[in-house]
């Protein structure tokens, strides 16, 4: 089973593996524990599992029998980079519309 390589808003861009994220964002959890909160089949978590952890949401370590599911920083790290792009541009925005308006303004 070939799995898609998505960026990074088209990982998150699924209600289900964003609650994966926020379920683990909790503490590890095996697959089937994971598998648990969904309606849907255990292929289809285990699919959903394995695209976050190709785009470094996720790790996934054997532990005995069971795969146990933590979150990783790296996914996390392009998306927050891209955020931080964004505050610093419409930072600079209102700053700059800050200080035409406060020049605008009667002494």
């Amino acid at each position: 089973m070939a799995i898609p390589t998505l960026d990074t808003f088209q990982v998150i861009g699924d209600p289900s593996r964003r609650k994966m994220l926020m379920l683990l964002s909790g503490d590890s959890l095996t697959i089937n524990s994971l598998a648990d909160n969904f309606d849907m089949s255990r292929p289809a978590v285990s699919k959903h599992v394995k695209i976050l952890e190709t785009a470094g949401f996720i790790s996934i370590q054997d532990i005995g029998r069971e795969r146990y599911c933590t979150l990783k920083k790296d996914g996390f790290e392009e998306l927050q980079a891209w955020l931080n792009y964004f505050d610093e541009f419409w930072t600079s925005k209102l700053k700059k519309l800050e200080i035409l308006l406060n020049s605008k303004l009667p002494n």
